[in-house]
């Protein structure tokens, strides 16, 4: 079970590891900062709003950051690296990342249903992210291994969401484009949450302390 464990682990690992090497892909193009490429080809009518366009270009820019030094966290036994790495994570979250998140949020394509999906997806990310940092503050490991789980497992909604999409194109599902967008909307982030609270039932995190 345990070798079991451990290759599963891997295999995770290198699933992240790839989706933020193809998220690095997406976000080069957008370093053109103009209106007319790929995703922002469906925001033409908001894109001359200044606090959303700002808000989607930090968060473009800081996606595969996030994602790399999330991850470090749960890989690595160098205690230095993981503080640094926590640090790195946190600070962008909380200042860049989960802010222009919410803002994104609320012009979301998919309408309400959408949009509602993504406040909440911003609004915990940003809940747990504090949370697992005043945890570290309070000295309580194992509290804040469980939070930052949490917000990493909201984090990699970034990659889940662009998954979903894939899948459903190609697997050649009926269904309605914006009925599609609003199902991976809610299903990208309240997946990976509940993988997470199994993980955390489990005592995937007990091992986590001193850090």
């Amino acid at each position: 079970m345990r070798t079991i464990g451990t290759v599963m682990a891997i295999l995770i690992v290198a699933a992240i590891l790839y989706g933020g090497y193809l998220m690095v892909g997406l976000s080069l193009p957008y370093t053109e900062i103009a209106p007319n490429i790929d995703f922002l080809l469906t925001k033409t009518h908001i894109y001359h709003v200044t606090h959303w366009r700002i808000s989607f270009y930090i968060h473009v820019f800081t996606s595969t950051l996030v994602l790399v030094a999330g991850l470090i966290q749960f890989v690595t036994r160098q205690r230095i690296l993981h503080r640094f790495s926590g640090y790195v994570y946190s600070v962008v979250v909380l200042l860049f990342s989960g802010p222009t998140g919410l803002v994104m949020a609320f012009y979301a394509n998919g309408g309400t249903p959408a949009r509602v999906s993504f406040v909440l997806l911003s609004v915990l990310w940003l809940g747990t992210t504090t949370v697992a940092m005043w945890h570290v503050y309070q000295r309580q490991w194992q509290a804040h291994a469980r939070y930052m789980l949490r917000s990493y497992a909201l984090a990699l909604s970034a990659l889940t969401l662009r998954a979903y999409a894939f899948l459903i194109g190609y697997w050649g599902i009926d269904i309605r484009p914006v009925t599609a967008y609003i199902l991976i909307a809610w299903l990208s982030w309240t997946i990976n949450l509940l993988i997470a609270e199994v993980l955390i039932r489990k005592g995937w995190v007990a091992g986590l302390k001193n850090h």
